[in-house]
């Protein structure tokens, strides 16, 4: 079942792909049929730069159990450093 649920959210970050290291600005998760991963369903996790093109992508298949646990390891890595280390006013 594809629930058509997207969640959008802006970010400063950058990413690797074929072509090397580019600047991400957008995050996109949401809940349908993956294009590689062996499931029915998993939670897809985009972060790109449209103004790049396709290219210009980083792309996530997961099982909602490991997207829960990426989930509970940034939050716990990012509480454990200290507050601000990794803030953009750092």
């Amino acid at each position: 079942m594809c629930t058509y649920l997207t969640e959008k959210f802006a970010l400063e970050g950058s990413g690797k792909g074929a072509r090397g290291w580019f600047r991400l600005n957008e995050g996109t998760v949401y809940v349908d049929h993956p294009v590689h991963a062996p499931y029915a369903h998993t939670v897809n996790i985009d972060f790109r730069n449209p103004a790049l093109g396709a290219s210009a992508r980083v792309a996530l298949e997961l099982t909602e159990e490991d997207a829960l646990a990426l989930a509970d390891a940034i939050h716990a890595a990012v509480k454990s450093a200290p507050a601000g280390l990794a803030s953009r006013d750092q």
